[in-house]
């Protein structure tokens, strides 16, 4: 999307999340917590949508000797994400691109946070298989997105409350208004049932829901040992 090469929008990323991702905080900590089952001490862990650096730094922060790889696109964002790690950057290598690009470890897990509503099913089934191939066996693979029911007035209902959230964190109401018709225009978003079900064609097992704010969900998945 040509919002993440514009530098103005990029530089007020970090404030976007807290304010239209319902428990965005705690999203980042359960995250943190659902790799710290699996991930050694001193593990390397693959971020897809590494772009503005917000959970590299909240994981590098959380476990001194991990260490990241971060896998972005957008050259912008990419120039967030160092600002925003600052000292942290000498434990992490960021590539810009896609994952295709990302080097192929393995490793000891893997989170895609706020990104896979951006790719339409096919590539993101081929997305997934990609990072299943870059994972250690039992290694965990965490992702975020939006995720609702597609039915139309299930649709509009869950947008609603997607954009009653922006408001009353702050956001204007036009913005708010505006921001949802682009999601239900532009995004390729999948039902719950349709995202659980890539994950497993994509070889990933015990796939289970564990967040939930309004119009996003979150699912951590392994693959087998």
């Amino acid at each position: 999307m040509t919002w993440f090469s514009d530098p103005d929008a990029v530089a007020r990323y970090a404030e976007g999340p807290v304010r239209l991702v319902p428990g965005f905080d705690g999203l980042q900590r359960m995250s943190t917590l659902l790799l710290r089952e699996s991930v050694p001490a001193t593990g390397n862990v693959l971020v897809l949508g590494a772009g503005g650096g917000l959970e590299l730094k909240r994981f590098a922060d959380a476990e001194p000797g991990w260490r990241f790889v971060g896998v972005d696109p957008s050259a912008e964002m990419l120039k967030l994400a160092q600002a925003t790690l600052g000292p942290l950057l000498d434990r992490t290598q960021l590539h810009e691109g896609y994952i295709d690009t990302a080097p192929l470890g393995p490793f000891d897990g893997a989170t895609c946070l706020l990104t896979l509503h951006f790719i339409p099913a096919a590539e993101r089934l081929q997305t997934l298989k990609a990072l299943w191939q870059r994972l250690s066996p039992g290694a965990p693979l965490i992702v975020a997105h939006h995720s609702f029911p597609q039915a139309p007035t299930q649709k509009v209902r869950w947008l609603k409350r997607y954009a009653a959230f922006a408001v009353d964190s702050g956001v204007p109401a036009v913005d708010a208004e505006r921001a949802i018709t682009a999601i239900s225009a532009q995004l390729p978003v999948l039902s719950p049932e349709e995202d659980e079900a890539l994950m497993k064609e994509a070889g990933f097992e015990g796939v289970e829901l564990f967040y939930a704010g309004f119009s996003f969900k979150g699912w951590v998945g392994y693959k087998p040992r």
